[in-house]
């Protein structure tokens, strides 16, 4: 059972893997191959340093095709009534394949949260060298921006130029000062030639932190900043972190963002207003890292989920038809993906606590399982 299951899954990954990798490379290495801004040798370095990326996918597709074609194939032939007549249970039969899944777990904690974090950045700045010039230079979205002192930005979307979702954090110094603008659109400008950038904020609105005052604002507000002092090294997008760096990340926010002691001057009232205010702001901003976090950890047990439910479904099926255990294969990996698009798209919206709505298809795909396997350990 344990080799054909290997066999299986060796295939079915190189499968998934070529069919992701395919995609990235017409999107955008083959672009830079036919307009001759790249080179073959860079294009297999490119190939290469994207193949621990997919593999983070492909590992936990390929672990449920595999399943689901041996065991229908299994169940077809009737080796599972032999087995049963033979007095060996569905369980002790599967064991090996249990621990098998429990293993592949490590390999898949391993990629996604060190290896496949590190190659989708050395990817990156790979095709962004190529590319990249200073006449480009914009706000990525998706990732906390603090290549300026005194500041930090957070842009949900970036159109050419044209911002969507912005959040700027000013500090005042060393101090407990810190203004906050948050704005639906912006833009930015960049004039090359003299080395700065410009960011126009609409229909933005502020609060400013400063002793025991507390001022707000609403308007345009435009910011300057000069890129001949700026550094030149790009950070990684919360996506594209290690889980070390997230968790760095995460307590350098939360350090920052400590509750001023100015506040401690106002009325019980007011303290209390400002610290619930305080509190909402820094559960916002940290929201996107603590999502990251959890996916990472909760996806890397997405193979064990996969085999509970693979092996009993397989069982059920009774078909040794390839195309329809791809085809199965396929819609219990859209069903798992829905719930982590769902927590990724609530990234910003910490009440609904997305960082726990990543580990939903764990808990109902185990359970599924665990249920199925049960009946079908007893002849159901």
């Amino acid at each position: 059972m344990i080799r054909q299951i290997l066999a299986s899954l060796l295939l079915t990954v190189a499968v998934f893997t070529l069919v992701l990798l395919l995609g990235n490379v017409l999107k955008e290495i083959l672009s830079l191959l036919v307009n001759r801004q790249a080179t073959f040798g860079v294009v297999a370095q490119a190939v290469g340093l994207l193949i621990p990326f997919v593999w983070a996918f492909a590992l936990p597709m390929g672990m449920l095709t595999a399943t689901l074609l041996i065991f229908g194939r299994f169940s077809a032939d009737q080796e599972l009534t032999a087995v049963r007549a033979s007095g060996v249970s569905l369980l002790s039969l599967i064991s090996p394949v249990l621990l098998l899944s429990l293993a592949l777990c490590g390999v898949s904690a391993l990629v996604n949260l060190e290896i496949a974090p590190r190659c989708r950045v050395a990817y990156k700045n790979l095709i962004e060298d190529i590319r990249v010039e200073f006449s480009n230079v914009q706000f990525p979205e998706g990732r906390f921006i603090k290549d300026f002192p005194g500041y930090i930005f957070y842009v949900g979307k970036n159109r050419r130029s044209n911002l969507e979702d912005i959040t700027v954090y000013k500090f005042e110094g060393e101090t407990n000062g810190m203004t906050t603008w948050r704005s639906p659109r912006g833009k930015l400008e960049n004039d090359a030639p003299n080395k700065r950038i410009t960011l126009h904020l609409y229909d933005c609105k502020g609060v400013t932190l400063s002793g025991n005052r507390v001022g707000t604002g609403s308007g345009e507000v435009t910011l300057q900043f000069d890129l001949s002092s700026a550094p030149r090294n790009r950070r990684p997008k919360i996506s594209e972190m290690t889980f070390s760096q997230l968790w760095d990340e995460l307590h350098d926010l939360e350090r920052r963002l400590q509750t001023p002691t100015s506040l401690q001057n106002l009325s019980a009232d007011e303290l209390r207003a400002r610290k619930n205010d305080w509190k909402k702001q820094r559960k916002d901003l940290t929201s996107p890292v603590r999502l990251q976090l959890h996916q990472q950890v909760a996806f890397s047990f997405a193979c064990f989920g996969f085999t509970l439910v693979g092996i009993p479904l397989g069982i059920r099926m009774h078909r040794r038809e390839t195309n329809i255990g791809v085809a199965l294969a396929l819609v219990l990996v859209a069903v798992y993906y829905s719930f982590l698009i769902l927590g990724q798209s609530l990234e910003t919206r910490s009440e609904f606590a997305p960082h726990l709505i990543v580990w939903l298809p764990n808990f109902i795909f185990q359970a599924v399982g665990a249920v199925l396997l049960r009946r079908a350990n007893r002849g159901f």
